[in-house]
């Protein structure tokens, strides 16, 4: 992953913890509606893709215990996986692309809604995503893979080659040599692997992608409440499809691509289309970028645009990420993807502790409160949340304060401890596993291979039930927390005040 050259190391400071009255008291632990849902506090756990799932996108065990361990945290709103619309062939990601995929996603969500006592509510996040293929070997791509076309042979001035010929030419090229023949796409394929975007309009089945993705996202959000989610967040965010057609990158010239009208198009028509499926009284909100922290891609204004027009056509919440981007990520080794976290678009969305004279503390905080400061002076109540190195009780308490946000999400956080939102309430925030921004957790999601936290994954691995990786070195999920105390009748009792209601 990309690191900043000033190569400054930060510590996490999480600050002072409250006492359980204060807690009680903070904006951080009172209700929220999102749309016709209620949260019990404005804490929130984004979506994070923990590769748990079978090859073929069916829930499994460690599925439901990954989700259970964050659900005895007992956050406001726990948000699913990044979960494909489409029923095709993705490795170890959950899928809710047919009907097939209901049951295990309604045990999922029995497991979360019983681990939490009913307290935490549970949305799944539904992405479509284009095809990216591995980085080649140089030689099976210029010998098998390329396509020759009339290009190469004038470029080559081989017209009466022979296809073998030519091949056989490319292959004694350098790769400067290389990069005046092949056209700049082909020369991609090769460097980093072929990549779709949605401006390959010469793809019948990428200009088809507006005719075909409001059905296919509605199709999921319908599955979505059938399974009993409580509500649905539409990806629209980082490198995948609905992202690629609101970047300024995006050129198309059939009405969904140029103006920002034309870029919100799509997502417009596909959030109508989920909300007439799914109806009033089901939550459906979005996952987009403040930034997409690439050259010529979005900026803040571009966003705050957009946000109003989301906000004016009835998303229940918005909730903002940045960077994350496949334009400058890292060149991959042969035989791997490229993965768009790993260039400085990608640090912008998870920084690490090495870094630059701003640190990886609440980097989307600023670029995130401009987007609601614009939503609110154009007369939209839409809550929005903000998500990014929060850890800290008061880091979280001021973004709600300062107008800032109006649900707070700890993602890497709660994974080095899912009992963040319990301890803080009972006034034992001392007690908190703080994460260390080592990015341990990034690196294995980069490998595809079961995620986990360093602070915690190799730490009683002998405890009765606890399921480990298949290498029998990490346990899968945290180990529990032990109180001491009857938590359900500890939170009850509070302070013995009534809880507020913050607008």
């Amino acid at each position: 992953m990309w690191r900043p050259p000033e190569r400054i190391k930060w510590s996490p400071e999480p600050g002072r913890w409250p006492s359980r009255r204060e807690a009680a008291e903070a904006s951080l632990f009172q209700p929220v509606d999102i749309g016709p849902l209620t949260l019990e506090s404005r804490t929130w756990v984004p979506a994070m893709v923990p590769w748990r799932a079978t090859g073929d996108g069916i829930v499994t065990p460690e599925v439901l215990g990954w989700y259970e361990r964050f659900a005895r945290g007992r956050p406001g709103a726990i948000v699913v996986e990044a979960t494909g619309i489409r029923d095709i062939p993705s490795g170890p990601l959950l899928r809710i692309g047919d009907d097939r995929f209901i049951p295990g996603l309604k045990t999922l969500v029995e497991t979360v809604h019983r681990a939490s006592g009913g307290h935490t509510r549970l949305l799944i996040q539904i992405i479509d995503f284009l095809a990216i293929r591995r980085r080649p070997r140089r030689d099976r791509y210029l010998g098998e893979f390329l396509r020759i076309t009339e290009d190469h042979r004038e470029r080559l001035d081989a017209a009466d080659w022979s296809e073998g010929r030519i091949r056989a030419r490319l292959a004694e090229l350098d790769d400067t040599e290389l990069s005046a023949i092949l056209s700049p796409r082909e020369y991609e394929a090769l460097q980093m692997g072929y990549r779709e975007r949605v401006t390959d309009l010469h793809l019948p089945h990428i200009r088809a992608l507006p005719e075909v993705l409001p059905d296919l996202f509605a199709d999921a959000a319908r599955r979505a409440r059938e399974a009993g989610f409580d509500g649905v967040e539409l990806h629209y965010a980082h490198a995948y499809t609905m992202s690629q057609f609101l970047s300024r990158l995006n050129d198309r010239g059939d009405g969904y691509g140029g103006s920002l009208e034309n870029r919100v198009r799509l997502p417009l028509e596909v959030f109508r289309r989920v909300r007439r499926t799914v109806g009033d009284d089901f939550a459906v909100g979005c996952r987009y970028l403040s930034e997409d922290c690439v050259d010529g891609g979005n900026t803040v204004d571009d966003s705050a645009w957009f946000g109003a027009a989301f906000a004016r056509a009835g998303f229940d919440f918005l909730s903002l990420s940045r960077g994350g981007r496949f334009e400058d990520a890292k060149q991959p080794s042969v035989g791997a993807a490229a993965y768009p976290y790993t260039g400085p678009s990608g640090y912008e969305c998870m920084p690490q502790y090495v870094s630059d004279a701003r640190g990886p503390f609440g980097r989307n905080v600023e670029p995130a409160a401009a987007i609601r400061a614009a939503l609110r002076a154009d007369g939209h109540t839409t809550p929005v949340v903000v998500t990014g190195g929060i850890h800290g009780f008061g880091q979280a308490e001021a973004l709600l304060r300062d107008g800032k946000a109006d649900i707070v999400g700890f993602a890497r956080q709660s994974l080095a401890d899912p009992d963040w939102f319990v301890k803080v309430r009972l006034g034992r925030g001392d007690e908190v596993v703080v994460c260390e921004y080592t990015n341990y957790c990034e690196a294995l999601d980069q490998k595809h291979v079961p995620v986990t936290c360093k602070l915690w994954d190799r730490k009683r691995r002998d405890e009765p039930g606890v399921r480990m990786t298949a290498d029998g070195k990490r346990r899968l999920t945290a180990p529990l927390w032990e109180p001491g105390l009857d938590i359900e009748a500890a939170l009850a009792s509070g302070d013995g005040k009534a809880r507020r209601r913050l607008s």
